[in-house]
């Protein structure tokens, strides 16, 4: 007989159905952008990509794993059911074996992405000292 999904993953290759070790690919972009551009992007990608088939929820899950550390985006992946083509998370598989491919862009960032503004959404970098004496302004009364 055999178990339920024993079948499940006949059409794939051998390799896939392993478990894979994460990494982040490590590339360089045709043209460096900055980090604002590179975010537009990636927003760009998964606002569009769903459109175009596969199942909302594992969009979502690569959404997350792509935004999370290794370890976590491997718990999010195992949780969700997708199956990890190559170690570097650009091919992927749900429990269907539909296809999922995500580029580099969205993995990680480019080895010469250039300095710039920071993009929208991101805490600024705050200092703070210690100071003996505290400034007020308060408005003058006429």
């Amino acid at each position: 007989m055999g178990c339920f999904c024993s079948r499940l993953f006949d059409d794939l290759p051998e390799h896939v159905v392993k478990s894979k070790r994460l990494k982040r690919p490590v590339w360089k972009s045709e043209k460096p952008c900055t980090e604002a551009e590179l975010q537009a992007r990636r927003e760009e990608f998964w606002d569009t990509q769903p459109h175009y088939g596969g199942d909302k929820v594992i969009w979502d899950a690569l959404k997350a794993a792509c935004e999370a550390d290794l370890q976590t985006a491997k718990v999010i992946l195992d949780s969700a059911g997708v199956v990890v083509a190559s170690d570097d998370m650009s091919v992927c598989y749900d429990e269907r074996g539909r296809k999922y491919e995500l580029p580099k862009f969205v993995l990680s960032a480019p080895s010469n992405i250039r300095p710039g503004p920071k993009p929208p959404g991101t805490a600024p970098q705050v200092e703070l000292t210690s100071s003996s004496t505290a400034t007020s302004t308060t408005p003058a009364t006429a």
